[in-house]
């Protein structure tokens, strides 16, 4: 996410001039629509739940009510920016909105230089003073987790990860399961969602932060999940472009996004990798899974700069069936293994079962730990330079017999 993003809140009580304004505040690529509301009295709660950098209030449906809220919200949010917008543009007026606390005035119908020509200003006088949200602090992460083969360890790989992410202080963190058919991230953690990706992408054309967070079903670790759709039909109603939205809203709210990708290398997973920063291949240290490695790499390759986001994470290590070494693996996939997870197959199992993540389940476990270590290398910069940028090493071909 880019750090001169601008998250924006508006109320209109107007339908014709909400509809008008919302379509243009969505066409701006630097600013995310967090949140609209229709009434005046409920645009408080709006500012409290959503904490925006900008609040907009049109104020043609009842000037003497909308200039009242612009004066309580400058009052009780001295750090937020609040716009006035009107059709009504004589000058006294207009002054009577910038005493009332807001920082720009803006005529209706809206003109698209007009309004970015005040945001730009905004965004200096929030610059300048140091205010900032979240959003604006840090750069959100969005890391793809992807497996060699079903049953490698993905889906608990990534949902561990969100929840020992979801821990820290300062983080909120939401994971997106993109095993469209046969994903079961929310089973891992005992959930019972409500809503669903099928349900957001049924309401696309409404979709907002506001309505993307109560989609999502919360742990009680702090980690956020929005599942795959109930219902494989369903399947068919998620299209790239609902894809990209979803997750553009994510990573406006949250600081890191963990994308559960399928076992199937569909087209989805290929687009979710291309919005990664991260992309965390999970490997096993057997034939199947690395000479897929390969062939995986083979088709990043064809597209600018993702295999320079690769991450190699070789799962259940000491496995009793490893036939394979450490050695000869970085040597088949080309690349430096980046992380390796013990095998702990009790402990795994245990924590599935009940539904609870090890960070909760088994805090102390030799796997937690590895996955705790996991996260914090991840956002080393340095280890992660080093490790991504390393070159390449010859490997052999996976495609006829070698002797080892």
């Amino acid at each position: 996410m880019n750090q001169e993003t601008l998250r924006l809140a508006f109320v209109d009580p107007c339908d014709a001039t909400r509809e008008a304004l919302r379509q243009a505040l969505m066409g701006i690529e630097s600013l995310w629509l967090e949140a609209e509301s229709s009434r005046y009295e409920f645009f408080w709660d709006v500012i409290e739940q959503t904490k925006p950098d900008v609040a907009l209030v049109a104020l043609d449906a009842d000037a003497p009510k909308g200039l009242q809220l612009i004066s309580q919200l400058a009052t009780q949010f001295p750090h937020l920016a609040v716009l006035a917008a009107s059709s009504k543009t004589d000058g006294p007026f207009i002054l009577q909105t910038l005493r009332s606390g807001a920082r720009e005035f803006i005529t209706l119908p809206v003109a698209l230089d007009e309004l970015l020509a005040a945001l730009q200003r905004v965004r200096g006088q929030l610059r300048s003073a140091g205010e900032s949200s979240p959003i604006t602090q840090a750069s959100s992460t969005v890391i793809a987790v992807v497996g060699t083969r079903g049953g490698v360890g993905c889906t608990s790989i990534a949902v561990n990860l969100g929840c020992i992410l979801a821990q820290q202080a300062g983080h909120q963190v939401a994971l997106m399961d993109l095993d469209l058919a046969l994903g079961d991230a929310d089973v891992r953690l005992d959930l019972i969602p409500d809503y669903t990706l099928a349900d957001v992408a049924a309401n696309i054309d409404r979709l907002d932060m506001t309505f993307l967070r109560r989609s999502l079903s919360k742990h009680a670790c702090g980690l956020s999940i929005l599942p795959h759709p109930v219902q494989m039909e369903d399947i068919a109603l998620i299209r790239d472009e609902h894809l990209q939205r979803v997750l553009g809203l994510l990573r406006a709210s949250y600081t890191h996004v963990v994308l559960d990708l399928s076992k199937s290398f569909r087209p989805t997973d290929l687009l979710a990798m291309q919005l990664a920063d991260i992309i965390l291949l999970v490997v096993q240290l057997e034939l199947t899974s690395l000479r897929n490695a390969v062939r995986m790499q083979m088709c990043l390759g064809n597209h600018e700069g993702l295999l320079d986001r690769l991450r190699v994470v070789v799962n259940r290590v000491g496995c009793e069936d490893d036939e394979i070494s450490l050695k000869k693996a970085e040597e088949t996939i080309g690349r430096p293994i980046f992380w390796q997870i013990p095998n702990d197959p009790r402990t795994m199992a245990a924590s599935r079962n009940a539904g609870v993540p090890l960070i909760q389940h088994a805090p102390r476990s030799k796997v937690c730990q590895s996955l705790q270590d996991l996260a914090r290398a991840l956002f080393n910069n340095d280890k992660v330079a080093a490790n991504g940028h390393e070159r390449p090493r010859k490997g052999f071909s996976l495609f006829r017999r070698d002797s080892s």
